[in-house]
């Protein structure tokens, strides 16, 4: 299961990359925008990223690391859906960082519970 997840944020991280960043830069050279106009400047596929490494490697802080990002990331969100859903905008950029936000809520909320149950027992095999 771990690896499952951590192959999960790294396709996550692609995702966001493509959604957030090359897909706005092509959209705005396509339409002759500035480029960068579209661009919502997100940095968490990094920690995706890294998180992704750290559980296939194993290590003593990987533990509290992924327990402590999952929560953080939770409370992130549903923060954000709160806000959004008070002035909902189904643009074409705001319904994809929604999906996009929709597939990370469920991938931490998995790594949690995953971390949560599984504790005593976790090991990368």
């Amino acid at each position: 299961m771990i690896r499952f997840l951590a192959h999960w944020l790294i396709l996550l991280a692609a995702w966001t990359l493509v959604i957030k960043f090359i897909f706005p830069i092509a959209y705005d050279a396509a339409y002759g925008h500035p480029l960068g106009t579209h661009i919502y400047w997100d940095f968490w596929w990094v920690i995706h990223l890294w998180l992704a490494w750290s559980l296939l490697n194993w290590q003593a802080y990987t533990y509290p690391a992924a327990l402590a990002v999952s929560v953080v990331e939770i409370l992130i969100i549903v923060t954000k859906f709160a806000f959004f859903f008070a002035d909902p905008d189904w643009t074409l950029w705001q319904t994809n960082w929604f999906i996009n936000k929709l597939f990370v809520l469920a991938c931490f909320i998995t790594l949690l519970v995953y971390l949560l149950i599984r504790r005593p027992n976790i090991r990368v095999s």
